[in-house]
């Protein structure tokens, strides 16, 4: 394959990027290899060998290039997966088929490599190898359709479904007590005079003696005292419930009306 000179300063820059995969950084680009038709970088090599002794392909048609990072929607793995070649030899058509193949790659046309590590694909006496299909480039700048859908997000919230108080009222009762009471009871005694005891007053004549007599009554007093305690408290149960809602969201679908040219054959030269 042919040196390209075609935006030489955009090759340069590619020359010195690294690639960032899906999973992270892949490696350093090796070879940038350009359209023929358009001159614009097509696919880049990256070493992905013990001390970059091997290169495999990576195309940039789904890359994006800013500020030394060329990110790539393949994984290290499938990268490194790629056909690859051993840096400075040439690619044959064999392998340029494989990489159209294990990349799903179609409707291709063939590319030169550039910037100055192109010697790869150039033998001393200056014959030039087989040519790879053109890659068919995709603008950045048509326009956007935004694809929208609605989420479902389910929450609570605290709303007040009652209230509860506490209220005593009066109620009575009877109760019965069993309370010993005491009284006093007259008995006459009879004792006879001894001989020779000494009594007083002894006349003959009216006379009398009086005693008290005394009883216990039962006495009622009522006295408030405090028996319980008696509050209001809260306790929060949780349970399961289902919540089906219906959201809408936004499908893209194309409205091909333009004709397109299936005759992808086009010369090559040898």
């Amino acid at each position: 394959m042919t040196t390209t000179d075609t935006s030489t300063r955009a090759l340069r820059a590619l020359d010195d990027s690294v690639v960032v995969g899906t999973d992270g950084e892949i490696g350093r680009v090796g070879q940038v290899y350009t359209d023929n038709d358009t001159g614009q970088p097509s696919w880049v090599t990256v070493k992905t060998g013990w001390f970059g002794t091997n290169e495999s392909f990576v195309p940039l048609s789904s890359a994006t290039i800013e500020d030394g990072t060329i990110r790539v929607p393949y994984d290290k793995d499938m990268i490194k997966g790629a056909p690859n070649n051993d840096a400075g030899a040439p690619l044959s058509e064999t392998d340029e088929q494989e990489l159209y193949s294990y990349y799903n790659l179609t409707g291709q046309a063939g590319y030169d490599a550039g910037s100055d590590r192109s010697r790869a694909q150039s033998d001393n006496s200056g014959t030039t190898g087989t040519e790879i299909p053109a890659q068919r480039t995709v603008s950045d700048d048509a326009e956007y359709l935004t694809r929208s859908e609605e989420e479902l997000h389910v929450g609570t919230e605290r709303v007040q479904t009652g209230r509860a108080r506490l209220r005593k009222f009066v109620v009575t009762e009877q109760q019965s007590v069993t309370v010993p009471v005491t009284r006093e009871e007259v008995r006459v005694v009879r004792e006879p005079v001894a001989p020779g005891e000494t009594v007083d007053d002894v006349t003959i004549g009216e006379d009398g003696a009086d005693v008290v007599l005394t009883e216990e009554r039962v006495v009622v007093n009522k006295e408030t005292v405090p028996v319980e305690k008696v509050r209001l408290g809260t306790e929060t149960v949780t349970e399961q419930q289902d919540v089906t809602e219906t959201v809408r969201k936004e499908q893209i679908e194309l409205d091909d009306d333009t004709t397109v040219d299936t005759d992808r054959t086009r010369p090559t030269t040898r």
